[in-house]
């Protein structure tokens, strides 16, 4: 059988080449008497029907090869293999991914009249792509004004217009308005697509057309006509602003993560966590997703992890990238130098913790300019596409702060930028409601490590903030929120980092209680008992030296370290109770109380505490009573803050002890509406343990266990290892009194594990004590 012949592809259009030589002999053509360049003319000259030269003047649509050597011939050429190409086929580009949403965008702004349309986007989001590729399918022939990248190289709109009348087979007029009115003329009678590429060079700074270009409103007013047919697309970085046409703007956003994914796939390049990090960190640019795939599939055999665990400390390192950013940079510094220092300024803020900045963010970074002017140099950021905004909250994406952060670290506004923020997110939060709040009055303490005042960053820790519920005679620090909101591994860290620069005084003192505070949240029990000695001895060696100051200031920072001093004893008595060490927990309670002469922030919690213990030591009950008239008559204050909850708990376990079962569930009742209403995950989960411990000495097994696997779960969730711990131990208690002896040994197991890891002797061995009496039974 013989082989089939292949079969041939007579589509073509004329290169860049081709057409330089048809322009070049139409030319001299027309300059014969007689002949006008007009494509009945033309095609009337080469014996071809109109409708043919319209395909290959406007290089738009495919032509027969045999259509292109009559016309080049009736002009005195002969067609060569460089003057024409392949019609381009549209579906096979795989640079055109994750554009299906913004196809449809721009389909119903044209079919409701729309008829010029600004794409806007930064640099390298795909907006010329976009364009192209809507223009190509929805008509048969588009042209392209291009904008050159350089003012100084920007084409005249007379030249471009008489270019395009050629290509439309149409003869430019000897005036510009005869010219355009041509123009517009044939745009009223054919469907035309119109893209004006990479528009910002031709704008100037308010974003109107520069004075050598002024007559490219002239040409926007004929596209924007109504009677038109034809529809404009528009590329631009920066808002056009021209009162007097009429155009609409299309904000186009980066590529989404599932995009990037199937760009990646099309390549043969495995998708990965580290994608997603690439996708964030680049803001979904769509360039950048070119230029990486290409690097990572060429000089990183195709190990997307591998680059970014490389490269992930350097954005910016692909020349190309680089380039594509710093030139917006350097746009904005010369069209707008007061947007320009503001950009530069936001690359201060971090948008790890707190993603997002409130427009009173961005005033604070305007100390230079005039309060009547802020707003208007936040919108013309906005207008450029530098920045991310939503419901007057912004942001920067990775790559944009890494150019910004470095150019502002080269001036000389490194250290008044980081002030000011830091003072902006301390003034901005009063009243920690959430773990957002603490978050964002945490920012502060980030600013002054960046320009090393270590003090500042300490007082960060330790300005007094009103919790939602708290009483208004003793506002906690912004460490103690942190703990009390099951924020610990965050602020350990912190703490560390600029403890060794703080001299010694109250502060330092303060610091190494609230580090304590931290370990005890998280279960690292000895560690907490370390660190309150060490705020105690601080305290008591400031005491025993000699103070510098006013009176009052002497006698301030004397009765603050006093307290220091004392609270160290409840601290550590708390600690002993989680280590089971329950006599020497109650000997340091007592001396609190007896030694402390203002129990004013602490009349119900400590005394609670004390009614725990005297009621888990089997003390009598005549004691109890006279500690519970104390926390009754102080517990019916309008209060709920973290001393209350804590002294909540106590008083309900003290009441479970007593065997006052109903007393006990109403208690912990209320303890637990108080822990999730204040976000005390860490009193919530010991309050669900002692509720479920009530709940099985009344028989309701099934419930209790329901309970306690509350407590265990979210005591994992948070990290709580000495209330997992207790929760676990809980459990197998209730599982042994069901008889559910496999499952009883497992949870005692973890129990001890966790109680061996937080190094609890005593926890250990009452474990091993109700093991012990299980395999007796």
């Amino acid at each position: 059988m013989a082989e089939k012949k292949a079969k041939r592809e007579r589509g073509r259009i004329l290169t860049e080449a081709g057409w330089n030589r048809l322009d070049v002999a139409l030319q001299a053509w027309e300059i014969l008497p007689g002949n006008k360049r007009t494509q009945e003319r033309i095609a009337l000259e080469a014996k071809m029907d109109d409708g043919t030269i319209a395909k290959i003047l406007g290089r738009r649509e495919k032509a027969d090869l045999s259509k292109l050597e009559q016309l080049f011939r009736a002009f005195g050429l002969s067609l060569e293999e460089s003057d024409h190409c392949p019609f381009p086929q549209t579906t096979a580009d795989l640079n055109f991914v994750g554009r299906e949403g913004a196809i449809a965008d721009l389909t119903t702004l044209i079919n409701r009249g729309e008829k010029v349309i600004v794409i806007q986007a930064r640099g390298g989001v795909g907006k010329t792509t976009l364009a192209r590729k809507y223009l190509q399918q929805k008509f048969d022939a588009f042209l392209e004004f291009p904008i050159a990248k350089e003012t100084k190289d920007i084409a005249s709109i007379e030249s471009l217009i008489e270019e395009k009348l050629r290509q439309l087979g149409e003869e430019p007029g000897r005036e510009f308005l005869v010219s355009i009115d041509r123009l517009k003329r044939r745009l009223q009678a054919e469907q035309i697509g119109i893209l004006i590429d990479n528009l910002e060079p031709a704008l100037d700074s308010a974003g109107k057309f520069i004075e050598p270009h002024r007559r490219y409103v002239e040409l926007l007013r004929v596209l924007a006509d109504p009677s038109v047919q034809s529809v404009t697309l528009i590329t631009s970085r920066e808002r056009l602003h021209e009162p007097s046409v009429a155009v609409q703007h299309y904000p186009l956003r980066s590529l989404e993560v599932a995009a990037w994914e199937k760009f990646f796939q099309l390549r043969q390049l495995a998708t990965t966590p580290a994608l997603t990090a690439l996708h964030h960190a680049y803001g979904g640019n769509a360039k950048a997703m070119e230029i990486l795939s290409s690097v990572i599939k060429q000089d990183y055999a195709e190990n997307i992890e591998a680059y970014w665990q490389e490269n992930q400390n350097d954005l910016l390192i692909e020349r190309d990238l680089e380039d594509l950013v710093t030139q917006q940079f350097d746009r904005l510094q010369q069209v707008d130098p007061d947007a320009y220092k503001l950009l530069c300024r936001m690359g201060c803020y971090r948008y790890q913790d707190v993603p997002t900045v409130p427009i009173e963010g961005l005033f604070c970074l305007l100390w230079d300019v005039p309060e009547n002017r802020q707003s208007r140099v936040v919108k013309a950021l906005k207008e450029r596409s530098l920045v991310e905004f939503e419901d007057k909250e912004f942001w920067l994406h990775p790559v944009i702060r890494s150019e910004a952060i470095g150019r502002l670290r080269e001036c000389e506004e490194w250290k008044t930028t980081n002030q000011n923020v830091a003072e902006f997110w301390t003034n901005i939060i009063k009243t920690v409601k959430s773990i957002e709040d603490a978050q964002k009055a945490f920012e502060a303490y980030h600013h002054y490590c960046e320009i090393n005042s270590f003090e500042d960053a300490g007082n960060v820790i330790l300005t007094k903030r009103f919790e939602q519920h708290e009483m208004e005679d003793y506002k906690p620090h912004l460490g103690s929120i942190f703990y009390r909101l099951g924020m610990s591994q965050q602020m350990i860290p912190a703490i560390n980092r600029i403890i060794g620069e703080i001299k010694p005084g109250y502060a330092l003192s303060r610091l190494y209680n609230l580090l304590g505070d931290q370990h005890w949240a998280i279960g690292e029990i000895n560690e907490s008992i370390r660190f309150h000695i060490k705020s105690q001895k601080i305290a008591t060696e400031c005491l025993n030296s000699a103070f510098t100051g006013t009176d009052q200031d002497i006698k301030e920072e004397s009765k603050r370290l006093k307290k220091l001093e004392r609270l160290a004893l409840y601290n550590i008595s708390l600690c002993r109770v989680d280590l089971w060490e329950l006599h020497e927990a109650r000997h340091l309670l007592e001396e609190y109380i007896l030694f402390n002469d203002d129990l004013t922030i602490n009349t119900f919690a400590a005394p609670s505490c004390l009614a725990f213990l005297n009621s888990q030591l089997g003390y009598p009950q005549e004691t109890l009573e006279k500690i519970h008239q104390t926390l009754d008559h102080y517990a019916a204050r309008d209060n709920s803050g973290w001393l209350t909850t804590v002294g909540s708990l106590f008083l309900g376990l003290s009441y479970k002890n007593l065997r006052d079962n109903q007393k006990a569930l109403d208690v912990l009742m209320k303890t637990i509406i108080l822990s999730e209403k204040n976000q005390f995950n860490q009193l919530k989960a010991r309050a669900l343990n002692g509720l479920s411990e009530v709940l099985r000495d009344q028989k309701d097994l099934d419930k209790a266990i329901k309970i306690h696997h509350a407590a265990v779960d979210l005591a994992e969730k948070i990290g709580a290892k000495c209330e997992l711990g207790e929760a676990c131990y809980q459990l197998g208690l209730t599982y042994q009194i069901m008889n559910e002896a496999d499952v009883t040994c497992k949870v005692f197991q973890k129990a001890i594990r966790i109680f061996t890891e937080m190094e609890a002797p005593k926890q250990v061995e009452r474990v091993k004590r109700s093991m012990e009496s299980s395999t007796e039974d």
